[in-house]
């Protein structure tokens, strides 16, 4: 490789280290030309950049951006390396654990994980690595928590309407319940008998007074 292409490779490298958050560093030595090839196409489907380069042109490319930040990664640069740029920081994780199960082996093998800012060192961070939330996923969780006591108070809200439809309805009192309706007519109260006016009584004037006594002549 001519020192043109290196320095086309290094600018390359810059540029997908500069667009990507995440980025895997992983050993794929005793993968075959077509298992290179067959996880090339898994990660292409999953929208994950793979790229194939010698070590040292990955740690220049590094350490012209900010030798500082990346400086937990540069252990890690030994061997055959393919990086593995996504812009979900699970993905690459995902497929190297699911490479591994449908080829019943144990490669590609992690070297490392930058991770928005962090550095995960070690293939036993795999595992981690594959349950980490993402953006979208954290969010969705933060808009569940904030949810939950609204949920709640309507829950609580419906549980009461539905109680109240299912609840017999109180038949209102009838009016003869409230105030009962006499069957009899009440006995009237006799009429107070006004005391007759005794009128005067009229004084027979005595015989003796009417009719003066005859008298017998003699």
């Amino acid at each position: 490789m001519t020192k043109q292409e290196k320095n086309e490779v290094i600018e390359l490298l810059k540029g997908k280290f500069s667009q990507y958050n995440n980025f895997y560093i992983t050993d794929t030595e005793s993968l075959s030309v077509a298992q290179v090839g067959k996880l090339r196409n898994v990660c292409f489907d999953k929208q994950v950049e793979m790229k194939v380069a010698k070590n040292t042109l990955i740690k220049k490319a590094l350490e012209s951006l900010d030798a500082e930040k990346y400086a937990g990664v540069y252990d890690s640069l030994h061997k055959v390396t393919a990086l593995m740029f996504s812009e979900n920081p699970k993905d690459p994780a995902v497929i190297i654990s699911g490479f591994r199960k449908a080829n019943n082996n144990d490669k590609p093998i992690l070297k490392a994980a930058f991770i928005n800012g962090d550095v995960f060192v070690g293939d036993n961070q795999l595992k981690a690595l594959t349950l980490i939330k993402t953006k979208n996923e954290l969010i969705g969780d933060i808009i569940g928590l904030l949810q939950s006591p609204i949920q709640r108070v309507l829950g609580a809200l419906q549980n009461k309407d539905a109680a109240k439809a299912e609840a017999p309805v109180a038949e209102a009192p009838v009016a003869e319940a409230a105030a009962p309706v006499a069957e009899t007519a009440a006995p009237e109260a006799p009429a107070a008998e006004a005391p007759a006016a005794e009128a005067p009584a009229a004084e027979t004037p005595a015989a003796d007074d009417a009719a003066p006594e005859a008298k017998t002549e003699e």
